[in-house]
């Protein structure tokens, strides 16, 4: 969620964490059972606005389960919710509402989507940036669903919670040259064991405080969690599966800049940098990187490596129509550092040999197809085509 991939919404759904509640049978069967309650929560967006209408969200035990196949649970929102997922940053939670479910193992989750029709025709819509409300185009899957696998674990009279995140940047995509924009969901789960942990916060400059600045955390260049800070500089990146991480910093004008090895535990935050010292990347001149890629519905990506860690610095939405992309890249050198507690003082060190170095990465249909690229020198249309 960098650069181009300038944000990502989420969708907390589904929750099911270790308290205790009341009843261990269902509709008197003497069912064992837990409850599972719902949220939404976002990370930074590229849009002014994405709105998503929410009806159901949906549990099945088998990973293979069809719609209409038999032991699906499901929270009913009445009416359908629609909700604002920009302003949901740095791990607010919207609750969506609650439902019990036998106890077991779910391996799948659906989020329902209301339909665009005469009734509601911005159900599902998004408000580009100084632009107007437009409504989604959605796919037809969207009634029934959007699939996500999962593994959650219901425990008599418990409850467990799992955050959905819905990433609005990458899957809000545009459609040819006006006004038009596809709904292509990006979704992942991640169930959270505690809300104590699970969290790393911390702060950059004030002055890199804005809506294109992107902090995340990765594990071995893929983001996990993104979000933007608030305009004092802070910001939070929860839920986080307990692991350990990189933090990547990529703000406009600015180097990349990455810690390595950040601990994050379900027993308490992982705290980074504070206000009276936080993270300042310095100034960068930044290349401007486009292409194609065919078919549209391909990704793309640009990845470097920083003194040994591969760390994704931008992400490029592809048009639906004519498979363009765009980056904006910074040529001086990254900077890195190693994670401590409660440090008196940060020493980032410039990788020298990655000022510059690029890889893009594109993927269709499985297929990843990459091309490495020197942005300290103008980078011609880079182009990239699957069979």
């Amino acid at each position: 969620m960098i650069g181009k991939y300038h944000a990502a919404a989420a969708i907390a759904a589904a929750t099911l964490l270790a308290a205790g509640c009341g009843g261990g049978g269902i509709g008197g069967t003497g069912q064992q059972a837990g409850t599972m309650r719902a949220s939404i929560t976002d990370a930074p967006s590229c849009y002014q606005a994405v709105n998503v209408t929410v009806e159901k969200v949906r549990v099945h035990q088998s990973a293979g389960a069809a719609e209409g196949d038999a032991g699906w649970s499901e929270i009913v929102l009445t009416p359908p919710k629609r909700v604002d997922l920009v302003p949901l940053t740095n791990g607010v939670l919207e609750a969506l509402g609650q439902t019990s479910l036998p106890t077991g193992k779910y391996t799948q989750l659906r989020l329902v989507l209301a339909e665009n029709d005469n009734t509601t025709p911005m159900a599902n819509a998004v408000t580009p940036l100084g632009g107007t409300e437009t409504a989604l185009d959605t796919p037809s899957g969207s009634q029934s669903g959007l699939k996500i696998n999962v593994d959650i674990d219901v425990e008599a009279d418990k409850v467990v919670d799992v955050v959905l995140d819905f990433d609005a940047c990458k899957s809000v995509v545009q459609r040819g040259n006006g006004n038009q924009y596809n709904l292509k969901p990006v979704l992942t789960a991640t169930a959270v064991q505690s809300d104590a942990g699970m969290r790393v916060v911390g702060y950059v400059d004030p002055a890199i405080a804005l809506p294109s600045t992107q902090v995340s955390v990765q594990a071995n260049g893929v983001p996990v969690k993104a979000t933007m800070p608030d305009v004092t500089g802070r910001f939070e990146l929860f839920p986080v599966p307990a692991g350990t991480y990189d933090l990547v910093v990529a703000a406009t004008s600015r180097v990349t800049a990455v810690m390595s090895n950040v601990p994050v535990t379900t027993t308490a935050p992982t705290t980074i940098s504070t206000l009276a010292m936080p993270i300042v990347p310095a100034a960068a001149t930044m290349r401007a990187v486009n292409g194609t890629v065919t078919p549209a519905t391909a990704t793309v990506r640009a990845r470097q490596t920083v003194a040994g860690t591969p760390v994704e610095v931008a992400w490029g939405n592809v048009n639906a129509t004519t498979g363009a992309f765009s980056f904006s890249l910074p040529i001086e050198a990254p900077v890195k550092t190693t994670y401590v507690a409660n440090p008196v003082s940060f020493t980032f060190a410039a990788d020298a040999a990655a000022a510059g170095q690029y890889t893009l990465e594109a993927v269709s249909s499985g297929v990843t197809k990459t091309q490495a690229i020197n942005a300290l020198a103008v980078v011609p249309p880079v182009v990239f085509t699957f069979p």
